[in-house]
């Protein structure tokens, strides 16, 4: 009651005229300057009325910040126990930015302070009804509310802004700022994420003794919010924090609840993935005749890891969690090295011959009559054992003796009495004199008969040999055949087992991100 009279007293002095700073200009002003005076006094009012009402601002202006009766360096309170109320809201302009790596979120933000000064109320009725006084924030007290979290080292508002001033000593200020501020960047989702990224604000000097720092609203402002291209803002949650342990302790912390909109990322780093790992489902599909397997394997194991080089030069390096992306290039790289070591298995089996390997029967049973009907593939001929191919002249097949034909020929050839079909002897009606006769040309004719026949031997040795050459070649033949059959079943069975755990493991790493929740922050 004392203080409000001693304010009250002032001004009445002041409106009276008793202190020196309630003068005018005109009587400081210099004697000796009438033009300049003239020149003042007809620009300065539109109307008598404009004059009074700017006359009594500027009165106002003095009577209030006299240094006699105003300091901006104390706390405005009646008593050292008396709390001063700061009331606070964010209010959010722009998201400039979020730097993953250096793990700093960039904000616009507008930071809105009232609280009341009982040092600065006046009756508006002594001042020609002027209710709202704008005076420079750097001449009146100001709580030193900073942001605690900062990353920058600019810790207070950037423009220092005039403050707005009502008749009953309220006093509402809103100063920009850009702040730099410290966000733990959570990769695990990365570029599905979200993130949250704190903006704690405290008094630098005074504690909760002194001033009470009160949540104007339980959200920050969004009204003059201009949209970023790479963020969603999903909300923005305020609230004031008291250490159970500490009673001088109080804080006013908003989360910043951000989505990252993975429409860049999707086009420019996860479908090249995705393709570049679809090449490796073509491996399998390659004959392998053709040589290229193992460089097509090695050509997207090389692509794999530019990729995972770029993603190491965006996200933060933590050792905490490994990016989804990441997560994805090590699946596919994973699967690609599996894809190697199937090619290096299915060519290790298509070049098999008799000569080096033989074909157990739980390989035949299983690879050539059991998986192929199971992964819908069936051989042009029906089986494992064919016919000759067309073309190439069925060969007569030799019993134990050898071809029986040619046998029956050399046994024609040798034999004197099969040897001409019209002698005597074949007719069956020879007589003993002209046997006698013919003796020494039938002496002759046999041995010539018997060198025909070692002769016709060597040559039906010869072509045995050479049947049983040929189907010894067409029974290598087979089993070599055989063999690329067992390779090419093997590589169709690796090919669903690839596209089976491809699509299987990229479902499961990129459905949870879309169902993925909030989950406020702690306090301290």
């Amino acid at each position: 009651m004392v203080a409000g009279q001693s304010r009250a007293g002032r001004h009445d002095e002041g409106c009276g005229g008793g202190w020196e700073v309630g003068r005018t200009d005109s009587e400081h002003r210099p004697a000796g300057t009438p033009l300049l005076d003239a020149v003042s006094a007809g620009s300065a009012c539109v109307s008598p009325g404009d004059c009074r009402v700017a006359n009594a601002e500027e009165r106002l202006m003095d009577d209030l910040l006299n240094r006699t009766r105003y300091n901006n360096l104390i706390r405005p309170a009646a008593s050292s126990a008396q709390l001063v109320s700061i009331q606070l809201q964010l209010s959010l302009a722009q998201l400039i930015s979020v730097n993953e790596r250096e793990q700093i979120m960039t904000t616009n933000v507008w930071l809105k302070q009232e609280w009341t000064d009982y040092r600065l109320a006046w009756n508006s009725s002594r001042y020609e009804g002027v209710n709202i006084l704008r005076i420079p924030a750097k001449r009146i007290w100001l709580p030193d509310i900073v942001l605690y979290n900062n990353a920058d080292g600019t810790y207070e508002v950037s423009l220092y802004t005039n403050v707005v001033v009502r008749a009953n000593g309220s006093i509402f200020w809103l100063p920009p700022a850009i702040y730099k501020s410290a966000c733990k960047i959570e990769v695990k989702h990365f570029p599905f994420d979200q993130q949250n990224c704190t903006l704690k604000f405290r008094s630098w000097t005074y504690d909760h003794t002194e001033i009470d720092m009160v949540l104007r609203s339980p959200t920050a402002s969004m009204d003059d919010f201009t949209p970023s291209g790479e963020w969603d803002i999903v909300a923005l949650p305020g609230r004031r924090n008291e250490h159970p342990d500490d009673s001088t302790y109080v804080d006013i912390t908003y989360d910043f609840v951000i989505r990252r909109k993975p429409l860049f990322y999707t086009i420019n780093l996860i479908i090249p993935c995705v393709l570049i790992t679809s090449l490796a489902v073509l491996v399998f599909y390659l004959p392998s005749d053709c040589g290229e397997k193992m460089t097509l394997c090695i050509s997207v194991l090389l692509a794999l890891t530019v990729f995972l080089l770029l993603i190491s030069k965006i996200v933060p390096p933590t050792s905490l969690d490994v990016p989804l992306v990441g997560k994805y290039l090590m699946f596919t790289m994973v699967l690609v090295t599996f894809s190697i070591v199937t090619s290096v298995c299915v060519l290790n089996v298509h070049h098999r011959s008799p000569s080096t390997h033989t074909m157990a029967p739980w390989v035949r049973r299983c690879f050539l009559h059991r998986l192929p009907a199971f992964l819908f593939m069936k051989r042009p001929d029906g089986g494992p054992s064919r016919a000759p191919p067309p073309g190439r002249p069925r060969r007569t097949q030799p019993d134990a003796a050898g071809a029986p034909h040619l046998y029956g020929a050399s046994m024609y050839f040798v034999n004197p009495a099969s040897a001409d079909p019209k002698s005597p002897a074949g007719s069956g009606s020879a007589s003993g004199s002209s046997s006698d006769a013919a003796g020494p040309a039938r002496g002759s004719r046999l041995r010539s008969l018997g060198r025909g026949r070692q002769d016709v031997q060597e040559a039906l040795e010869g072509v045995s040999f050479i049947a049983q050459h040929m189907r010894s070649d067409d029974q290598d033949q087979s089993v070599i055949e055989d063999w690329k059959y067992v390779a090419m079943v093997v590589d169709r069975l690796f090919l669903w087992v690839f596209v089976v755990v491809c699509v299987l493991g990229t479902v499961g790493l990129f459905l949870p991100p879309l169902f993925q929740t909030h989950t406020p922050s702690e306090g301290p």
